[in-house]
């Protein structure tokens, strides 16, 4: 019998624990971390750096090399994806319909103080309203709010899917096509 794995996306705009959260879960459940941050391009790094916020073209081979990604490694082993995902359509690109998604929800507040207190990290926090203009919350996730601490959501997301027992769909290669 083959083993089957799972992917947890967890999404939210910048600063809302994406990377904390991801990297705590992945290392619990001795899964491979992908952070989408580190498959961005210098055109978008350089961009976003400016304060300029990404369009759906700049995310389109942004979202399209960590699809690949996902793909390259979803019969190795558990994943966790840390990325914004703010549209369902980017969603839809890298395959999170037939995966588990995680959303953690801050407010703007929380997100500018949060990304004020990083190091070296290209994202201003003048782009968080950007972020929250676009953001498309979604209707079928697990949705944590600010107020919990990190070993709560966690230890949540570990309890809510079970990693034993857990069904894989494969992505759809289509999903691809209806993006822009």
């Amino acid at each position: 019998m083959k083993n089957t794995f799972t992917c947890i996306l967890i999404m939210g705009v910048a600063g809302s624990g994406k990377t904390t959260i991801g990297s705590k879960l992945s290392s619990k459940i001795n899964g491979f971390f992908i952070e989408a941050d580190d498959f961005h391009g210098e055109n978008n790094i350089n961009k976003m750096s400016e304060g300029i916020p990404l369009n759906d073209a700049d995310r389109y081979d942004w979202l399209l090399k960590i699809k690949d990604q996902i793909i390259s490694r979803i019969d190795k082993q558990n994943l966790v994806v840390a990325c914004s995902a703010l549209k369902d359509k980017y969603r839809q690109l890298i395959g999170v319909k037939n995966y588990k998604l995680v959303y953690l929800k801050v407010d703007k507040d929380t997100a500018r103080n949060r990304i004020n207190s990083r190091k070296e990290h290209f994202m201003p926090d003048t782009l968080v309203d950007s972020q929250f203009s676009i953001l498309e919350e979604p209707k079928d996730a697990m949705i944590f709010n600010q107020s919990l601490t990190q070993d709560e959501i966690v230890n949540s997301i570990v309890k809510e899917f079970t990693f034993d027992s857990v069904s894989y769909t494969h992505l759809r290669a289509h999903e691809t096509d209806s993006y822009l």
